[in-house]
């Protein structure tokens, strides 16, 4: 398993440094940028930008170069080894002997912030509640998944087959409304934020850290509901042909307890599919938020997300489309592992057979 991992990490530099460039030209592909929205706001409000001052402005946050230059200063910031740009914007000078540095994701032309506190503010609480919704969501719907197979076509089948429908149907944004309404309604009391008011801004203590775990159960069923429903039909439908194979009647057959059967074989094969897709899971979680967490106020990155797009904020979205990409790059060689740990009879090349 080893040589697996060692190559998988050895593709993840070349792969990052391709997802880096296409997602800068992905950032750029609209028309305009930052400055042009800015301009336009203020020419909205009436107030009048002399020329010189745009230029002035243009040079001030480097809009004045060509892209490759742009992308290359970000790369070499984003970088723990990087290179210096000279006096010419087309001359990139080596430094000879580079020096380990922390990455420096430039500066978000929005809020006039390093893009690394911005994003360092929230990921934390971005992580925390990422992992929490996808143990909510797979201890939730693989049980569920389980007993809607084992009794297919009764009762308790069409009520759970009822609610994943209604899950997968309906948005998480009215979720966190309706939330948020019946909340206020019946227990007096708003339901928004990951904070109560007495420890918001206040620095991490043992205190914070529960008052973070009363608040979080919310925002984590309302973002983990499509995923829970959706993950409850995945789950049905391939223990469902798992039961109906030869070494399932045959195990059975030889007077296996139906209890072991059921766990040791059927399921472990039924869950790969759901291992397989925390590559992409990991990153769903952060990006589908965002509408979720303007209406709850969640101080996490899916705001920050949508407003760096909106505002055209090529530092701070090219910075969160790379975090987004890192994260499915691990997410997919946690699948690996997975895969490789629950099902035996997975080989890859150059293992024991």
């Amino acid at each position: 398993m080893w040589p697996l991992i060692t190559r998988r990490i050895l593709w993840l530099i070349p792969t990052l440094l391709a997802i880096s460039f296409i997602s800068f030209v992905i950032i750029q592909l609209p028309p305009g940028d930052y400055l042009t929205s800015y301009i336009a706001a203020l020419e909205a409000t009436g107030d009048v930008v002399d020329q010189e001052e745009i230029e002035q402005l243009r040079r001030q946050y480097g809009l004045d170069q060509p892209f490759i230059v742009q992308y290359l200063g970000w790369l070499a910031n984003l970088l723990p080894v990087g290179w210096a740009i000279g006096d010419d914007a087309l001359f990139l000078q080596s430094i000879g002997h580079p020096i380990l540095k922390a990455p420096d994701m430039g500066m978000s032309f929005e809020y006039d912030e390093p893009v690394t506190s911005l994003i360092g503010e929230r990921l934390a609480l971005t992580v925390a509640l990422s992992i929490s919704t996808l143990l909510f969501t797979w201890a939730v719907a693989i049980p569920i998944g389980i007993i809607s197979a084992v009794r297919k076509y009764t009762m308790t089948d069409h009520v759970v087959t009822l609610l994943g429908f209604i899950g997968l149907a309906t948005p998480n944004f009215l979720l966190a409304l309706l939330f948020m309404y019946f909340s206020y309604r019946v227990f007096g009391t708003p339901a928004g934020g990951l904070f109560s008011p007495a420890f918001q801004g206040e620095p991490w203590s043992a205190g914070k850290v529960l008052d973070l775990l009363q608040n979080m159960w919310i925002p984590v069923i309302i973002i983990g509901t499509a995923g829970t429903a959706g993950m409850i039909r995945v789950m049905r439908g391939n223990l469902l042909d798992e039961l109906a194979k030869q070494y399932v009647t045959t195990a059975r057959a030889k007077g296996v307890r139906p209890v072991q059967l059921l766990i040791k074989y059927p399921v472990r094969v039924a869950v790969n599919p759901i291992a397989s897709t925390v590559g992409w899971v990991l990153p769903m979680i952060i990006s589908g938020e965002a509408i979720v967490a303007i209406v709850l106020g969640l101080p996490t990155t899916g705001e920050l997300l949508l407003t760096a797009l909106m505002n055209q904020d090529m530092y701070l979205a090219g910075s969160m489309v790379m975090l987004l990409s890192v994260l499915t790059v691990i997410g997919t060689l946690l699948s690996d592992l997975l895969l490789i740990l629950l099902d035996p009879r997975i080989r890859y090349e150059g293992g024991t057979r």
